[in-house]
């Protein structure tokens, strides 16, 4: 998508020693997820410091778009607290979206709900100042934007073909991404980045 509307891109791979650009020199960020968590900075010291980069970005009013762990990292962040969750979501599911959600220029397009990709086990409390976007029936927290172009999503909307291919050897017993059902997910997902990314792009 990034690159069919003409925007260069770079993929950093921190866990492999990427080194950080600096975020004023940046047109936006995404974050994606991971196995780990927020708080297994001593297997991998990384997180914190890209926790620093991703505050520095938000404070020179980079765009910011943060999926699964990218989000709790927001979070962590802007100062708010990422916990253990009583059980892993996973699997196909749908968030709903809270009455700021559906008056959102990203999100609120979709309706009052959107068919979401879960896999996490950790969640995070709305940052101060943020706005609450959408909830979920075992998780409340599940999108949030601070400002008008920082994004948080707890759930993924990302997966493709490939990616869903790649995923299914990982999923636990009796969970699976059905075709249609992710198919449906890949949908609103592109439409919801688009948005993103345009607005980004107007920034």
């Amino acid at each position: 998508m990034l690159v069919g509307a003409g925007v260069e891109t770079r993929v950093l791979r921190l866990d492999r020693g990427d080194d950080f650009p600096a975020p004023d020199g940046l047109g936006g960020l995404v974050i994606m997820g991971g196995a780990m968590g927020v708080h297994d900075g001593d297997e991998f010291p990384w997180l914190e410091t890209e926790r620093r980069w991703i505050a520095e970005a938000v404070r020179s009013d980079v765009p910011v778009l943060g999926v699964c762990l990218g989000a709790q990292q927001l979070a962590a962040a802007l100062g708010a607290s990422v916990t253990t969750g009583p059980a892993p979501e996973i699997g196909v599911g749908e968030v709903e979206l809270t009455a700021e959600g559906r008056a959102d220029p990203v999100l609120g397009p979709e309706g009052e709900r959107l068919r979401v990709i879960h896999w996490h086990g950790d969640t995070f409390e709305i940052p101060a100042g943020a706005v609450h976007l959408a909830s979920g029936d075992r998780y409340s927290n599940q999108a949030f934007r601070h400002g008008p172009l920082v994004y948080g999503l707890q759930f993924h909307i990302e997966v493709d073909d490939a990616m869903a291919e790649a995923w299914a050897p990982e999923l636990p017993p009796g969970v699976s991404l059905g075709a249609e059902e992710r198919r449906v997910v890949e949908a609103v997902g592109r439409r919801v980045l688009r948005r993103f990314v345009d607005m980004a792009l107007r920034a």
